[in-house]
């Protein structure tokens, strides 16, 4: 709940690549990935704005026109590290899916995510995001596919007897989305633990909408 262009560059430096040897390509695709996976974590660590992109290709030991000629800059570096975070979500969520996990399993799932991600990310991370128009748009573009991810998770546990049937599902996910933006808005991440926002803010909503035995596996989590 808690919040990851253009492919043309990127195409230019694959196709040239191609005309390297072969161990060459290999170097520049993984470089790629270590540089996307090295910049996620420092912007987590410290905050994006803190980081700089000669921070990053000093500690690879590479030198910046290298850093630039993969990713041009420090935006589209964390538009691709957004992206793939959510692709990695959503990813984890159809194994889940597929492996008949039931949507107490995978609230439980998503809540050990969010509370390590939390406590490994500095506060300054979510308030820097607006500062990046591109993020923010892609953002804003997905949440379509957020609501629509989120009523199906909301009516697989009407279906699996975990919430109520007489409930305007609709009206839950504004209510919810209002608790988030708040959570944002007014960072109370810094003034409590992502763990007491939870059992007090999105605990205790959820539990509101459970039928008797929703209660019981939402109480098994908190």
């Amino acid at each position: 709940m808690f919040v990851f262009l253009t492919f043309s560059y990127l195409c230019i430096i694959f196709q040239k690549n191609m005309q390297e040897t072969k161990p060459i390509t290999k170097y520049r695709l993984a470089l790629r990935e270590k540089i996307l996976t090295t910049a996620m974590t420092a912007f987590a660590k410290n905050g994006i704005k803190a980081v700089k992109m000669d921070d990053i290709a000093q500690s690879l030991s590479i030198s910046k026109r290298t850093l630039y000629e993969i990713y041009d800059n420090k935006e589209l570096l964390l538009y691709e590290g957004i992206k793939r975070y959510e692709q990695e979500r959503e990813a984890e969520m159809k194994r889940l899916q597929s492996n008949k996990a039931n949507v107490m399993d995978m609230l439980l799932q998503s809540y050990k995510v969010k509370i390590e991600e939390f406590r490994m990310t500095h506060p300054t991370f979510y308030t820097d995001l607006v500062l990046y128009p591109k993020v923010q748009a892609f953002l804003e573009n997905n949440k379509d596919k957020y609501h629509e991810r989120f009523m199906h998770f909301l009516k697989q546990g009407v279906r699996e007897g975990f919430f109520r049937q007489d409930v305007d599902y609709e009206l839950v996910t504004i209510m919810l989305d209002a608790i988030g933006q708040r959570i944002m808005n007014d960072q109370l991440y810094r003034q409590y633990t992502i763990e007491h926002i939870f059992k007090n803010m999105v605990f205790v909503t959820l539990r509101g909408f459970c039928t008797p035995k929703g209660t019981r596996a939402i109480d098994a989590i908190m």
